[in-house]
């Protein structure tokens, strides 16, 4: 019986499908690098960082919590996926697994639908009414007996003054 692969591994096969998708870093043009090029600690391997972010979307932990000694420093991860992201990858990873799951099972385009909210209902707290949690609380503050807000005697001095 064969072993089946933790849910964030990433199979050589993905991998295969995944690869051709990553954008490239350049050298930034307006950084002066002092040290000769390929000195320094060298960049983490796509495919470990690519590994990291999926192990953070299943597990749905931190990024301060990835296991530093599987995928090294959790910042590093973050940093390489805010490049991924602002350069269109996952957009592009996307795309290629719905025309690929389109291609293999086809997926009837005339039938899906999308309903959702994504703000609070203007009105729902007038159809609602106060919340019952909140009898005890005030909710003005009262004016003291005989009807007159508290003011010092004294007029406000600056601590300038002496």
């Amino acid at each position: 019986m064969a072993k089946r692969a933790q849910s964030w591994v990433v199979t050589d096969a993905f991998w295969q499908r995944v690869e051709p998708l990553l954008p490239q870093r350049p050298a930034a043009p307006h950084k002066k690098y002092l040290r000769k090029p390929g000195a320094g600690r060298p960049p983490k391997p796509a495919r470990q960082v690519f590994e990291a972010i999926v192990y953070v979307l299943r597990t749905g932990c931190q990024w301060k919590a990835l296991p530093r000694e599987r995928f090294g420093s959790a910042s590093a991860v973050h940093k390489r996926f805010l490049e991924w992201e602002e350069a269109g990858f996952f957009e592009s990873l996307w795309k290629s697994g719905l025309a690929e799951y389109d291609a293999m099972a086809g997926i009837a385009w005339r039938w899906q639908s999308v309903d959702g909210a994504m703000m609070k209902a203007p009105l729902a707290q007038e159809a609602v009414g106060p919340n019952p949690t909140d009898r005890g609380k005030k909710r003005k503050q009262a004016s003291p007996a005989g009807g007159r807000p508290w003011r010092p005697l004294v007029a406000h001095r600056d601590r300038g003054e002496r």
